[in-house]
């Protein structure tokens, strides 16, 4: 039998010349995650054109946010500093794969490339749940089993659906369904 990582390897980019370097600052913030009551250690750096524009280190336990995760954090920094909340083209480094949560909120944020160090194989062997969670969002949504999911039909999901389309009504430009 073999191992879920060896049926699922890992696809990986080359790396550029000045990866290094700023995988090093986020593993730095990493590291400002250990202590006593974290247990979150990880980091990122958002970096544009060569510098930094965002940093974060997991923060869940300290703001009592589940979703203060190290890449979320950095993301909301360089918004912040930028004032916008598209990155296109700039690349997020973290010390690990970031889990479903922050891939998804490097694709919300225009995020160009991501590089990081440790995989999610790598923080499942260390107590960590990212690979429970990739397993479980490849189910069907039937068949997963870490929350009951409810789709409401008829009136709920019309009134639901009808703001979705007074918003894509009132956009200046016509919206493309993304199916």
């Amino acid at each position: 039998m073999t191992s879920y990582e060896e049926e699922n390897p890992l696809p990986y980019a080359p790396a550029r010349d000045h990866d290094r370097a700023f995988l090093e600052q986020a593993i730095a913030q990493s590291r400002r995650s250990l202590g006593p009551g974290t247990k979150k250690p990880f980091g990122a750096v958002v970096v544009m054109g060569g510098e930094v524009v965002g940093v974060g280190s997991n923060r869940v336990v300290e703001a009592c946010d589940p979703t203060a995760h190290a890449e979320v954090v950095a993301l909301r920094d360089a918004g912040q500093r930028l004032g916008t909340y598209l990155l296109e083209g700039a690349t997020l480094y973290s010390s690990c794969e970031p889990c479903p949560m922050c891939l998804t909120a490097c694709y919300w944020a225009g995020i160009g490339r991501l590089v990081y160090a440790a995989d999610r194989h790598d923080a499942a062997r260390n107590g960590h749940p990212d690979l429970q969670f990739y397993r479980e969002l490849a189910l069907p949504n039937g068949e997963r089993r870490l929350m009951d999911e409810v789709a409401f039909e008829g009136d709920v999901r019309s009134a639901a659906v009808g703001v979705l389309a007074a918003w894509a009504d009132e956009q200046p430009e016509p919206v493309e369904p993304k199916l």
